[in-house]
């Protein structure tokens, strides 16, 4: 690996990793804040729903600008971005405060997503490009696996406020990385209009199929992770038991990218994400039909092995659909349709809770639209496996 793109890799990725420590943090204090501020079941969801909003704008804003000002400079920015929110946070009284919040926060979570994942894509060596950038999704599970460890260690004994100060660490992280990530090789700066809608036009098709896998994937993932410790603490257990249980579900995500890094190169992108989408549909109605202990361990972390994989794949899949000046572009619009899904998603699980419908019907719900956009892959969908320009140009 050269030195360019080793530094590029590692600095996404552990902007990635602080990225998933801020959604993930959510779903822990989301518990916590029902407790402490009396929160009913729609308003928790309304939090998650805030966060994901601002993702949505974020990461339309954040993939247009990327393209037009470099992907550098974005990314820095929206590391800050969401630090600064996080550390705000931690102090908010209420409710409303802390949806405003969230809100801010998604805004940079959303930008540097798909911002991220195009400057690794674009210093990748191309034999490696889709293994690379699933390596990179995962450091999402790091992220994860970091903020279980804070919920169960930190929330219980000091609160959740000292758990989501430790989320504005990317503010430190952008100040010390600014020197030393350099600009994607394929970036030029131009004057030119970004032409939006070439993504229906010309990109018709990939358009369709990444934006109704995006939602599939994104719909599913936030409404069934960020609800995952409310929904064991509805089950019978303890703050404390779901906490812990969660983090060893969480620890299946990170052979979930590895299978997955593997089979992008000697399946294709197309085939692996087909896979592991239809295999999430199938574990998610599982979990939601489990009750004992052990049928609930094992279902979520199967849940958690293929969802995340999916996750890896998209990412992979994603940028190489577009030719450079759109790629970003293009990336974070498919990124935010995911986030429509994502914004409904949470609120649902809220709705039909505080209705008392049970989580088999609730899980069933996100069996059904994995289903249909593994169909929509599976029917619409190209192999770009193969297409292994430099930067894919």
């Amino acid at each position: 690996m050269s030195a360019p793109y080793k530094k590029v890799f590692w600095a996404a990725g552990f902007g990635w990793m602080f990225d998933a420590m801020d959604v993930a943090l959510l779903s822990f204090i989301m518990v916590a804040l029902r407790q402490e501020w009396g929160l009913s079941g729609e308003e928790a969801g309304l939090l998650g729903t805030g966060n994901l909003v601002g993702m949505a704008i974020g990461a339309m804003a954040g993939g247009y600008l990327a393209d037009k000002l470099g992907r550098k400079p974005v990314f820095l920015l929206t590391l800050v971005l969401f630090g600064l929110a996080s550390l705000a946070s931690a102090f908010a009284t209420g409710f409303i405060a802390m949806l405003l919040l969230r809100f801010v926060m998604g805004l940079g979570l959303g930008a540097e997503l798909p911002v991220a994942s195009t400057l690794v894509n674009e210093f990748a060596p191309a034999e490696k490009r889709g293994r690379t950038v699933v390596l990179l999704e995962s450091f999402w599970a790091v992220g994860w696996i970091i903020a279980a460890v804070i919920a169960y260690f930190i929330i219980p004994e000091y609160g959740w406020r000292v758990a989501v100060l430790l989320g504005a660490a990317p503010i430190l992280y952008a100040l010390l990385i600014r020197k030393n990530i350099p600009e994607s090789p394929a970036f030029k700066p131009s004057t030119e209009r970004v032409p939006l809608e070439k993504l229906l036009t010309s990109h018709k098709r990939e358009t369709i199929t990444l934006w109704s896998v995006w939602f599939a994937i994104a719909f599913s993932y936030y409404g069934m992770f960020l609800w995952m410790p409310s929904v064991l603490v509805d089950k019978g257990f303890t703050m404390i038991q779901s906490f812990q249980y969660v983090l060893i579900m969480t620890l299946a995500q990170l052979p979930g990218y590895f299978l997955a890094a593997y089979l992008v190169e000697k399946w294709g992108r197309k085939q692996t994400l087909a896979s592991f989408l239809f295999m999430t549909g199938i574990m998610a109605y599982a979990f939601g039909e489990s009750s004992g202990t052990g049928t609930l361990l094992v279902t979520g972390a199967l849940l958690s092995f293929f969802n995340l994989g999916a996750w890896g794949a998209l990412y992979a899949y994603t940028p190489e659909n577009y030719p450079t000046p759109l790629r970003a572009t293009g990336s974070g619009f498919a990124s935010a349709a995911g986030r429509i899904g994502s914004i409904i998603a949470p609120y649902l699980v809220g709705y039909y809770s505080s209705h008392q419908y049970g989580y088999g019907f609730i899980f069933g719900l996100f069996t059904v639209v994995l289903l249909l956009g593994t169909a929509v892959l599976l029917f619409y969908g190209r192999e770009t496996k193969e297409e292994k320009g430099p930067v894919l140009n």
